[in-house]
């Protein structure tokens, strides 16, 4: 099987990257992937539900994110919940979107463009 490079989805939609995020350290369903976001960027990237769900599909589709079989205690669930966990193709793409992320801000500080900010 030959294995895609990551660099071929690369730059991520944020959404994309941001949903990665939420999927890095547990499955998730869906509203609770849009929570995380609105909950980690201070509410200032709001997620619509046909938004998530099309970058949804567009994920499972690349093979960034699966379907996960696990279920929380049923009386904690809602069966028509779908949870999804990131694959190690979507860890890989994750891991080379934020070092190219930190390496335009590197370009940024260089060029003195975020003078006082840490």
């Amino acid at each position: 099987m030959i294995q895609r490079s990551p660099d071929t989805l690369l730059p991520l939609k944020p959404v994309v990257f941001q949903v990665l995020l939420s999927l890095v350290d547990e499955e998730r369903h869906g509203y609770a992937i849009v929570h995380d976001i609105a909950e980690r960027s201070s509410a200032r990237m709001q997620i619509e539900p046909g938004n998530l769900y099309r970058t949804l599909r567009f994920m499972l589709d690349e093979k960034l994110i699966e379907e996960s079989d696990r279920r929380p205690a049923p009386e904690a669930d809602d069966e028509r919940r779908r949870y999804y966990r990131i694959t190690k193709f979507g860890q890989r793409v994750a891991s080379a979107e934020a070092a190219r992320l930190v390496e335009l801000v590197a370009d940024a500080r260089a060029r003195n463009l975020l003078k006082g900010r840490t």
